[in-house]
């Protein structure tokens, strides 16, 4: 009823002309003229700026150049942070025939005022609403004198790019204001390939315990860059409870928009354990370049504030710098609109009229006649004030957005540099880089250090792996084979082995933790096929996957692979036979073929030597058993000698092993020729019987991979391998003959027994695996080479970008 009340109060009142205002079309130039303002006194803008515009209509109304004879008289509405008031209020100044109002404060006020703006065409300056979408062709009405959150979301966007930061979350208050600047700072980190991975809402008049459910949540999260977009009035609030959560310590980072620069601006004596709450934070300040103007006016706010004391002194801030400006441009269009002619005067609406129920007359309400003239003047006002230079672009902005990048450190703040919209990120004031061609590129950019929440001045990775959140599900082949390297405990979800030990040593490594979880795939009973494992990878089933993974170029071209722990390559495994020595092991070295050869020429050699000796020796004379027997003597004979240097042989002509001696030349030349062949007939038998009788000897009908893809015998492989598929595809092998094997008992088995007996004939698998298997059997072995180079190596998902 208390509402109702109040706007009764406010439309029953009839709109009366005053004197100067032109009641026949003759322009006129009143001796006052009425303009509003509606903000928060209390707030840490409100304070300020309410001195800052009293000081500025003073200033005119001091100075004729301005509006000649007339005055500005100024009315100034409390909204107290109600919209309901900001409303009402509106409507109470707009029956004193104010031509303008100056405000609101907030953007959720502004967007309600400015619907009352456009039905009297009453222009609405606001130099603290900063909602972007107030810019909308909506409030044709509403002009912004001071910088959109546009720009301000544009400055946190390079700030986070600046640093190398991906994911920030944004908290922000759930109503206008928040909502219209956060989703500006989406759309600006999407421009800089970074992304908002959460947007966390705070209420509007939610209590301490709201804010730490909320803070907790976010605490859960992996991303450590925190943008907080809020008010003054309980926004150190927020980072209050962030304290007493620790999340104010390294790791974290925290940039807050403008709000808490004005507030450190304003309280200049800002208590310890408030400053204590925000050490380590970014915020920005809207920047206002210095000048004769602006200098003069900082000096003369002590005086204006002398009376305000009470609290300690009110600092200025940037509102309240363009606030002091808005009150001027106001002026400065006024005094256009009079130079053209233009008449304070007023119409009514006949749709209010027909709007009258009982007591509420809203046909006293009038329209401003000059509304819209004097709005064009105000869009047209170039001219230089506290802030700098102040003209509006098409989009109807303040030019030259700008802001100062502050690190709150110790007692106090410490500018680390600046953000405009020529130039983006530097040290060097933004005016210095106006006469310069705009330069965004990633070298240009530059901030000095800052200081990190936890006091650290290493910049923070800015994401974690949070205690709480999503474990990485890894997937591990719950093979039957070769425990060695990967094993899951019976009846428990662990799991060891090597490659399950060089996981966990690379993870003790990195210097953050990684939550996972060791998932096992197979049924236990059966290898489970790698293939199947590496798809449910690609497909997001898993995050990765351990095990004993060969990196393929098939498999590639699925997943990604770490680098090789392990080399390795496909062997062949075949049985051996030991070839022991024995009584007859003498006769090893030489073939029967070789043996029968060799006594052929010791009988060729005799019968040569006798021809030639036996018409001129009489030692190869006598009885034909007698020649018979000289010849084989004489023959296997030599090979006691042969070692005796042939110099030596030739001189003795063989005086001393045998009876017989030979005086024929040719006989001779055959004898020595003879020597030397037996010579090395008697070094290799030696060779070779030394060998036998010392190496243990191995014989395979397997020689190698060739000889093997040749025969038609059964190969064995391990069931699930990439073995298959290379025997197949890559050496023609018919998969018929193929045999899966899922355990090293069946390999041995299956060898033991070979392919005559249903077994193969040989095992093809990699060397790592071989080496484990052989190391405790001996009757089997590799034959020939490796035929492929590969590694092992850890999988994970493939990414198309970083």
């Amino acid at each position: 009823m208390t509402k109702i009340y109040l706007l009764a109060l406010v439309v029953v009142y009839n709109f009366c002309f005053s004197a100067g205002i032109s009641m026949n079309g003759v322009s006129t130039i009143p001796p006052v003229l009425n303009i509003g303002a509606v903000f928060s006194l209390n707030s840490t803008i409100g304070k300020v700026a309410k001195v800052a515009i009293e000081a500025a209509v003073e200033d005119v109304n001091s100075n004729p150049a301005i509006l000649g004879g007339t005055k500005l008289k100024l009315t100034v509405h409390d909204t107290n942070y109600s919209r309901f008031l900001g409303m009402v209020e509106a409507l109470t100044l707009l029956e004193n025939e104010t031509v303008a109002i100056i405000g609101p404060q907030f953007s959720v006020i502004a967007h309600l005022v400015s619907h009352i703006a456009n039905e009297f065409q009453v222009p609405l300056l606001s130099f603290a609403a900063t909602d972007p979408s107030l810019s909308s062709l909506q409030y044709p009405f509403f002009v912004r004198t001071t910088q959109s959150d546009l720009y301000q979301m544009a400055a946190i966007a390079d700030i986070v790019d600046y640093f190398g930061w991906r994911n920030v979350i944004a908290l922000y208050v759930d109503d206008d204001h928040g909502r219209n600047g956060i989703a500006a700072l989406g759309d600006k980190l999407a421009e800089k390939r970074c992304r908002l991975s959460h947007k966390v809402p705070l209420s509007p008049k939610g209590s301490r315990n709201q804010i730490i459910d909320t803070l907790l949540t976010v605490s859960s999260m992996m991303s450590r860059i925190l943008i907080l977009h809020t008010y003054d009035i309980w926004g150190l609030e927020v980072l209050n409870a962030a304290k007493h959560l620790r999340m104010m310590e390294s790791g974290y980072v925290w940039i807050v928009t403008d709000w808490l620069s004005s507030i450190l601006d304003t309280d200049s004596q800002l208590h310890s354990e408030k400053m204590d709450d925000i050490q380590g934070v970014l915020t920005l300040r809207m920047y206002t370049q210095s000048s004769e103007e602006k200098r003069k006016f900082v000096t003369r706010w002590r005086h204006l504030t002398r009376k305000n004391t009470l609290n300690g002194p009110i600092g200025l801030n940037s509102f309240g710098l363009y606030a002091y400006d808005t009150l001027w441009l106001l002026a400065h269009a006024i005094g256009a609109f009079f130079d053209q002619g233009g008449n304070i005067s007023f119409s009514e609406d006949s749709k209010l009229s027909e709007l009258s129920r009982g007591d509420m007359r809203f046909s006293s309400m009038s329209i401003f006649n000059g509304g819209k003239m004097l709005l064009d003047n105000i869009l047209q006002v170039n001219m230089t004030g506290v802030t700098g230079p102040i003209k509006f672009t098409s989009d109807r902005d303040l030019i030259n957005p700008a802001y100062e990048v502050i690190n709150v450190i110790g007692t106090g703040s410490r500018r680390i540099g600046y953000w405009s919209n020529h130039s983006g990120l530097s040290v060097v004031p933004p005016e210095a880089l106006y006469k310069e061609p705009s330069n965004r590129s990633a070298s240009s950019q530059h901030l000095y250090s800052a200081v990190w929440p936890g006091q650290t001045t290493q910049k923070p990775r800015g994401w974690v792996f949070p205690n709480n959140g999503r474990h990485l599900r890894i997937g591990v082949p719950s093979q039957v084979i070769y425990p060695e390297f990967v094993a899951q405990g019976k009846g428990t979800d662990k799991f060891s082995g090597y490659c399950i030990d060089v996981f966990t040593a690379v993870l003790e490594l990195l210097p953050y933790a990684v939550p996972y979880k060791l998932v096992p795939f197979g049924d236990g009973h059966n290898s489970p096929k790698r293939f199947d494992l590496l798809r449910l990878v690609s497909e997001e089933v898993y995050d990765a996957a351990v095990g004993d993974f060969a990196i393929t170029t098939e498999r590639t071209k699925m997943v990604d692979f770490t680098q090789p722990y392990i080399e390795s390559g496909l062997v062949v495994v075949a049985p051996i036979k030991k070839l022991n020595s024995n009584a007859w092991a003498f006769l090893s070295p030489f073939t029967p073929k070789m043996w029968c050869v060799t006594g052929i020429f010791f009988l060729v050699v005799g019968v040569v030597v006798w021809i030639l000796e036996h018409r001129l020796n009489d030692d190869f004379r006598g009885p034909p058993k007698r020649q018979i027997g000289t010849i084989l003597w004489f023959s296997f004979s030599t090979l006691f000698f042969s070692h005796i240097p042939v110099e030596l042989i030739i001189m003795l002509l063989v005086p001393i092993y045998v009876e017989e001696r030979t005086v024929n030349s040719l006989s001779r030349l055959v004898l020595i020729i003879w020597l030397f062949v037996v010579l090395i007939l008697t070094s290799s038998y030696t060779a070779s019987l030394t060998s036998i009788l010392t190496v243990e000897q191995l014989s395979s009908p397997i020689k190698d991979i060739q000889s093997l893809v040749a025969s038609s015998d059964p190969i064995g492989y391990q069931r699930g391998s990439f073995a298959e598929n290379y025997l197949t595809d890559e050496l023609n092998i018919d998969k018929s003959r193929l045999v899966p094997l899922n355990t090293a008992e069946e390999y041995e088995k299956a060898l033991t027994d070979g392919p005559k007996n249903g077994g193969v004939s040989a095992v093809i698998d990699e060397r790592a695996y071989m080496e484990v298997f052989l190391s405790t059997r001996c009757e089997f072995s590799i034959i020939g080479q490796e035929f492929t180079r590969i590694g092992w190596g850890f999988v994970s998902i493939a990414l198309s970008l970083w």
